[in-house]
């Protein structure tokens, strides 16, 4: 019997793009989140100076990553597993809006600042001359960290809500998500 990878989603599972998107952004939250806590935590230290100089490229791969899901999820819109209740779309709601709302922010408050912005050695944004953009700056300083950190709650909760479905012997939730990558 011959297996393939299913690259779309089925009313069953997701398919290896959805899995892909979903693994390679909790990764870079991963690295996101070990950037702030370095930064905060352990400032000045060796750790520190590797990785907060990546947060902001990091910020801008999840914005692009967010960008492509949205799309996918879009495409494959008919063939996705239903959602499980109005908690879980609210929560991928307010997961989707944090993902979006956070970098947004960033790059709100970086443009306002009149700096110039690379990413992975390519320019992103020239800075310019003359005053900062005041409005931008304010409301990036304002919720830019204050979202993140949100949105880390909403992520431990999610994964919690996995768990718990575990627990409760509903392991296909965390399959549909985690499991084999080829078709059944």
């Amino acid at each position: 019997m011959q297996s393939r990878i299913e690259m779309n989603d089925t009313k069953a599972r997701y398919g290896a793009v959805s899995r892909g998107l979903h693994w390679a952004m909790a990764l870079a939250f991963a690295w996101i989140y070990c950037s702030t806590a370095a930064h905060y935590l352990l400032e000045d230290s060796a750790l520190d100076k590797f990785l907060w100089p990546t947060h902001k490229q990091v910020g801008l791969l999840l914005m692009g990553l967010l960008l492509v899901r949205l799309l996918w999820s879009l495409l494959n819109r008919h063939r996705r597993p239903p959602s499980l209740n109005l908690a879980a779309r609210l929560g991928h709601g307010l997961l989707y809006t944090g993902m979006f709302a956070i970098p947004f922010l960033g790059l709100l408050r970086q443009y306002g600042s009149g700096r110039a912005f690379s990413a992975f050695g390519l320019p992103v944004m020239s800075g310019f001359e003359g005053p900062k953009i005041q409005w931008m700056t304010d409301l990036g300083n304002s919720f830019h960290g204050l979202l993140g950190w949100t949105l880390l709650v909403l992520i431990v909760g999610h994964v919690a809500a996995v768990i718990l479905h575990c627990i409760k012997g509903q392991g296909h939730i965390l399959r549909r998500m985690a499991g084999s990558m080829t078709s059944d």
